[in-house]
């Protein structure tokens, strides 16, 4: 009695709607993606009918894992950059957002680190008697007023104007958000980084319950970062069958 043979994995033959349930998808998002050069061509049958293979499926495992930890748009750029051969170019991207997940790592190290160095009644809450004039806030923080100045132009500052004599003067908040600023120059990020920060620290309304934003966003960060890892392996063992096969045509 013969024995029939068995194709290799790499070799089986897949419905769009096989590969389609594998991954908890319609077949025509499995149809859309090939369209979009997510994943390669697929093999027509006689009668027209697309055939996908075990390459197509490492290839949908690649974008689903890159697409959690980069976002749709890169990821798909990616699998393009792969499957039309710029393989350096794909790589470039994902290289691209490591780098934008390190800069967010060290924004957040530097926010943390700026409400540390705030002295323990500001946490909130500015020693002495609010509304005070530039000058006095630029002593303060050793800085010259023209400083002042050209962060409040910058956005991190946002001094009342007096309604008598028209000079500025700084709250509370003001105080704070000079005091956050200067800490973070001190560490080398730019003004427009420091109104970023900044807009976090008024929109949770205050340093304290920023402190609690923080916690999130860190969690959020080594979520990403876990993601990339996750993503990167995919994308390997597609990058790898791709090769194999490459090898095997050759």
């Amino acid at each position: 009695m013969g024995f029939m043979a068995v194709k290799p994995q790499s070799e089986r033959r897949l419905r769009p709607v096989d590969l389609a349930r594998a991954h908890g998808l319609s077949a025509q998002a499995v149809r859309n993606y090939e369209a979009a050069g997510i994943l390669p061509p697929a093999e027509r049958t006689a009668s027209g009918y697309r055939v996908y293979t075990a390459l197509h499926a490492l290839a949908l495992d690649a974008f689903l894992a890159l697409a959690a930890a980069h976002g749709h748009g890169t990821a798909a750029a990616v699998l393009r950059g792969v499957n039309e051969g710029a393989v350096d170019e794909a790589l470039r991207l994902v290289d691209e957002s490591h780098a934008q997940l390190l800069d967010d790592r060290r924004t957040l190290d530097a926010v943390e680190g700026a409400l540390r160095e705030l002295v323990p009644g500001d946490r909130g809450e500015v020693p002495g008697p609010a509304g005070g004039f530039i000058g006095a806030l630029a002593r303060e923080l050793g800085v010259r007023p023209a400083t002042l100045r050209k962060w409040e132009r910058a956005g991190l500052v946002r001094p009342r104007r007096d309604p008598a004599t028209g000079y500025r003067r700084y709250g509370e908040a003001d105080a704070r958000d000079a005091r956050l600023a200067h800490q973070l120059r001190r560490g080398g990020y730019s003004l427009e980084r420091i109104a970023s920060v900044l807009a976090r620290v008024r929109s949770a309304g205050g340093v304290e319950p920023l402190e609690a934003a923080l916690g999130e966003w860190r969690e959020r960060v080594a979520a990403r970062g876990r993601a990339m890892v996750a993503g990167a392996a995919e994308l390997e063992a597609y990058l790898r069958a791709r090769e194999r096969k490459e090898k095997a045509t050759a």
